[in-house]
């Protein structure tokens, strides 16, 4: 079995803690941390600050990379954070529409 850094993936996160406050971090498991997170074991920032909420991911190829935009984003304002959670999910949105609509034409086609 490899480590999951081993394949080369670490992703950039955004929670969201209960008090409205937001945290970012990297991670090679962003189900593993979340859940590290929510067990208050993760950053000293969010113990009793959940449960948390994850609003934004943004993949990298390796840990240098997301270290680097991890960096950026902490450097952002507030707002500016939450104008990038805004675009993230609107994109989730667009793309999980898009999805829903390839399946329902794919659908149509096999029983035409």
């Amino acid at each position: 079995m490899t480590k999951p850094e081993a394949d080369g993936h670490w992703t950039v996160y955004i929670l969201e803690c209960r008090d409205g406050s937001l945290y970012t971090g990297i991670t090679n498991d962003i189900g593993k941390r979340l859940q590290a997170h929510n067990d208050g074991t993760a950053a000293r920032f969010t113990r009793g600050r959940g449960p948390v909420s994850l609003k934004y991911t943004e993949p990298h190829p390796d840990r240098s990379a997301a270290s680097k935009r991890e960096v950026a984003i902490k450097k952002l304002s507030r707002t500016e954070k939450l104008l990038l959670i805004r675009h993230f999910t609107e994109n989730q949105k667009k793309a999980a529409a898009k999805r829903r609509r390839g399946k329902a034409s794919e659908t149509a086609d096999a029983t035409s």
